[in-house]
């Protein structure tokens, strides 16, 4: 090949690694990784899983280098990521020495599903992440829907594998491609929120929104899950407050929401009180009893670590503490059923901090975009880290793959189009970006 083949090689592959289409394409195999780890464990196993993961970061990692001027580098990251990514790095040195290698391990996983978080939010405006998630969530959806017809129906015979059931005959619970129901519940939200939100904006056809949205309610029905239904009741009172607000004087604006703060606490103050009711109408009591015993299981070791934990592991391994914490309660356990305090188990104090900060600075930037931004597309975030805030008192996604990919996509989101830094370099109040519209590529 000559110089000049080689160098019109070398400019052709650097306008496809620059490309809109690349970084479309990129975007979508990263969500779909994301939330779809589980089967590929099943199939391929951890050491596939792995190397699909390493490609498709140095893939996103080739991208970024070929749109670097298109990028806008400046305040990237919300400096509640970077806390609280920074202090679970460092608690690798406190971390059991048994499982220091383990929690090194981790963090870089952790650290993994960041960064294609980042690159998702970096690379997409919002209109085109909604589309982006909205095309994952159908197809992984309705795989799972026909391969429960499969398992529970026509053949009539579990895949073990999968951890599929077979349980649509008798109408759930159901797994789908996800392993627990809980998790398909958690996805089926998402997915619901998703629909409505591209059905509103105007991107997919009135005949494939409104499938759907019946199969993601479809799905999120025969999950079965308890926890989905109270984020779920979450999501649709702050989607009933955010349609409100969008319509209220701007200058009265500020006095609704301090309203709404004030009825937000104390819905959940009485929440907390009459709780056994809600368990009861919920018929959540062997969940809870559950989580409860793991809670109760888990405050014997906190008292050794409060303030630093145990070490970031993430999704918990074979190994002490947490095996002694499975004997004790008799099951297995692959989180302590709850983000937060997850997070002050194997961060400590601070570490949960830095977590509860990470997930209510970005909901507060989200919501005020939400409500006061003209495109019902900023909504999108709001409702996802509405949805995200509620279920991570009851379970752990926000802190693993899938849920924590999407908790920094809204949060870098969020922070770009509304940041603090900016608003107090210039001496002013934050005020909200223009949303880009795409790429005409995308169009």
């Amino acid at each position: 090949m000559t110089d000049a083949g080689g160098a019109h090689l070398a400019r052709a592959l650097r306008d496809f690694a620059g490309s809109a289409r690349f970084a479309q394409a990129l975007a979508l195999i990263a969500v779909g990784l994301a939330f779809s780890t589980h089967a590929l464990r099943s199939v391929i196993g951890w050491p596939g899983l792995l190397a699909a993961l390493a490609g498709l970061i140095a893939l996103c990692a080739v991208s970024l280098v070929a749109r670097w001027r298109a990028v806008e580098w400046y305040g990237i990251l919300p400096l509640t990521i970077l806390v609280f990514v920074g202090w679970c790095a460092a608690s690798v040195l406190w971390a059991p020495g048994d499982s220091t290698a383990t929690s090194a391990v981790r963090v870089l996983y952790l650290i993994a599903f960041a960064f294609i978080g980042v690159y998702v939010a970096l690379m997409r405006d919002t209109i085109q992440i909604v589309r982006t998630f909205g095309d994952v969530m159908r197809l992984l959806l309705g795989v799972s829907l026909a391969l429960e017809v499969l398992s529970g129906i026509i053949f009539d015979v579990p895949i073990e594998f999968l951890g599929l059931n077979g349980d649509i005959a008798r109408l759930g619970p159901i797994q789908g491609l996800f392993g627990s129901r809980n998790l398909l519940g958690f996805v089926a939200l998402i997915a619901l929120a998703t629909f409505i939100i591209e059905w509103r904006i105007r991107i997919v056809q009135r005949a494939r929104a409104i499938g759907s949205v019946v199969l993601a309610s479809l799905c999120l029905i025969l999950a079965g899950s308890p926890t989905t239904w109270t984020a779920l009741g979450a999501s649709l009172v702050a989607l009933l407050a955010l349609y409100g607000l969008r319509r209220a004087d701007p200058a009265t604006r500020w006095r609704w929401q301090l309203g709404l703060l004030a009825a937000a606490l104390a819905t959940i103050v009485t929440a907390f009180i009459v709780r056994v009711r809600i368990i009861e109408l919920l018929d959540a009591r062997a969940e809870f009893d559950v989580r409860l015993d793991v809670w109760r299981e888990l405050s014997r070791y906190l008292n050794q670590n409060p303030l630093q934990g145990w070490g970031w592991v993430g999704t918990w391994p074979d190994a002490p503490p947490y095996t002694w914490i499975e004997i004790a309660t008799g099951r297995d356990h692959a989180s302590a059923l709850s983000a937060y305090i997850d997070a002050y188990f194997q961060v400590g104090v601070i570490g949960a901090m830095a977590f509860i900060a990470l997930v209510g600075v970005a909901l507060v930037r989200a919501w005020l975009l939400a409500s006061g931004r003209r495109s019902v597309v900023y909504v999108w975030p709001a409702l996802m880290l509405v949805i995200i805030a509620v279920t991570s008192f009851a379970e752990s996604f926000a802190l693993v793959e899938g849920g924590w990919m999407l908790l920094v996509v809204c949060a870098v989101k969020a922070a770009r189009d509304m940041s603090w830094r900016d608003a107090l370099a210039a001496g002013r109040p934050p005020a909200p970006t223009v949303e880009r519209l795409g790429d005409a590529a995308d169009r």
